[in-house]
């Protein structure tokens, strides 16, 4: 998901026509990710500026502040009660009563808005995530362990049952998984993705893979935004896409468009969440 992160953290410069003294902050949490912050908002600082020109907003309107620890994130929610914010699904769930988030736009890889979660392993030393209790199970996604419980695994595996080896790199994951150093890995769709272009001395292959989970983009706090600002907000990242200089950017991460949210294809994931353990 480092891709869709980037991307979708330079859209953001659309929610004011007029420059404030101080910059809007912009929350970017991507848990378990590899991206330097450094560099994550260097890139994010660069890409705002194509934002600001192409929705004809004053430049240096806005600036972003990227963590990639889920705790952080929580931290500067509650702190600075951001208008807009990028979080992975689980902290939307997570938060979203709490602080009164609500999604705006999702991206759309190769054509889906929606992904899977698979756990890999090594070709026929395991046949299903019975035989993997008390296993050692890595993988970046296991920074947010209630996400894989409740959501990925939809709350039929304790994941107390599994020795669980967070990692912030699934190319390290899945080298580990390779010289049998982990029993399996959970990966993504784009991770899941990627497997191709590594050279492995072990096939590997899905022993399970999820249900369709939304892809998250952009939530938006409804009580400190309009309806007016939201719709804006989402109409000028739906056209992101389409202009010259955008598409370069979109076309660079992977992400063909931006659709506003039916807000529909949440609500089995907010109850898989309330009802999960």
């Amino acid at each position: 998901m480092r891709k869709t992160y980037l991307i979708v953290t330079s859209l953001l410069a659309s929610l004011t026509a007029n420059a404030a003294p101080n910059p809007e902050m912009i929350l970017v949490c991507y848990p378990g990710g590899a991206v330097n912050a450094k560099d994550a908002n260097a890139a994010m600082s660069s890409m705002l500026r194509v934002v600001e020109r192409v929705g004809q907003w004053p430049e240096n309107s806005f600036t972003s502040l990227f963590t990639a620890k889920a705790d952080e994130c929580k931290k500067q929610i509650a702190d600075k009660h951001p208008k807009f914010a990028i979080t992975s699904l689980g902290l939307y769930l997570e938060l979203r009563s709490q602080h009164n988030l609500v999604p705006v736009v999702q991206p759309k890889i190769k054509g889906q808005s929606s992904e899977r979660y698979r756990v890999m392993v090594q070709k026929d030393k395991y046949q299903n995530l019975d035989q993997l209790k008390g296993k050692a199970v890595g993988g970046t996604v296991l920074e947010e362990p209630s996400f894989i419980s409740k959501i990925v695994l939809a709350g039929k595996y304790d994941l107390a049952g599994f020795n669980l080896k967070p990692s912030n790199q699934a190319i390290r994951a899945l080298r580990s998984l390779d010289k049998g150093e982990l029993d399996a890995v959970i990966l993504n769709e784009q991770q899941f993705n990627g497997l191709a272009s590594l050279q492995m001395s072990t096939p590997l292959v899905p022993i399970f893979t999820s249900e369709e989970i939304p892809l998250m983009g952009v939530v938006a706090n409804s009580t400190t935004t309009t309806p007016e600002e939201r719709l804006r907000f989402g109409q000028a990242l739906e056209g992101m896409c389409a202009d010259s200089e955008g598409k370069k950017l979109c076309d660079l991460f992977g992400v063909e468009a931006f659709a506003s949210v039916d807000t529909a294809v949440f609500e089995p994931m907010i109850k898989l969440w309330t009802d999960g353990k």
